[in-house]
């Protein structure tokens, strides 16, 4: 029982050791993110939907044409969504650039939810349930934080610049009217954003395979989904 465990808690919600001082701490000698879930994580079907959330739509996974959100209107969920059959088996710790994508025994079809946690610095996408990528992320620094919530995929656009900072955002996916992706990045320790989900560029564009407009991000703080019923691997 105790190796079943073990194995568990490598695999679901990947977590930081540190958290990562993006403002230069010292906290340089440590740089690797695990997968051991947080003591003070609660699972994210358990959460209270925010003031904001409750105003807006009803519950929903996808939509055929979602309603443009700002950073701070995100979109209620309807917790059944966030139901986990499966998450990757995944050895050891993740390192900034790393990325894992395994579509094995996997459905080839479903909804797709992606999930981001800023605390853990990585983001899992889900088909129908079952885990089939994961990556260390970049986020949004001190001055321009990345939004927490959920929000609709609204565009793609594989060769996206930015018109603010005239960057190259490949395989950007738009989630908020304000201006935040989820886009391929340089994902290396002590950087951040200005406020997207920055992933490695050749993950940016597995991802950009598997969704499509109305697809959702759930972007959370150290919130975990709740895996008690998930097996683990193939």
């Amino acid at each position: 029982m105790a190796s079943w465990f073990n194995a568990m808690a490598k695999s679901i919600g990947p977590k930081l050791v540190i958290v990562l001082g993006l403002s230069g701490a010292a906290w340089g000698a440590m740089q690797m993110l695990d997968r051991p879930t947080a003591p003070d994580a609660e699972p994210i079907a358990a959460q209270a939907a925010s003031p904001a959330a409750e105003a807006a739509d009803p519950p929903s996974t996808t939509s055929a044409q979602p309603v443009e959100r700002r950073s701070d209107q995100p979109m209620e969920i309807d917790p059944r969504a966030l139901t986990v059959k499966r998450v990757l088996a995944i050895d050891g710790p993740f390192r900034h650039g790393d990325y894992v994508w395994d579509e094995k025994g996997a459905p080839a079809t479903g909804p797709v939810i992606i999930t981001i946690d800023l605390k853990a610095e990585t983001l899992s996408v889900f088909r129908d349930g079952y885990e089939i990528g994961a990556a260390v992320i970049l986020y949004g620094a001190t001055d321009k934080p990345s939004p927490l919530g959920a929000f609709p995929i609204t565009q793609k656009d594989a060769d996206h610049v930015s018109n603010l900072y005239d960057a190259p955002m490949p395989y950007a996916q738009r989630l908020t009217s304000d201006g935040v992706f989820i886009h391929g990045s340089d994902v290396e320790y002590g950087r951040g954003t200005h406020g997207c989900i920055g992933v490695p560029t050749e993950f940016a564009k597995k991802l950009f395979g598997v969704t499509k407009i109305g697809d959702v991000a759930v972007i959370t703080n150290g919130k975990m989904l709740n895996v008690g019923k998930a097996k683990v691997g193939a």
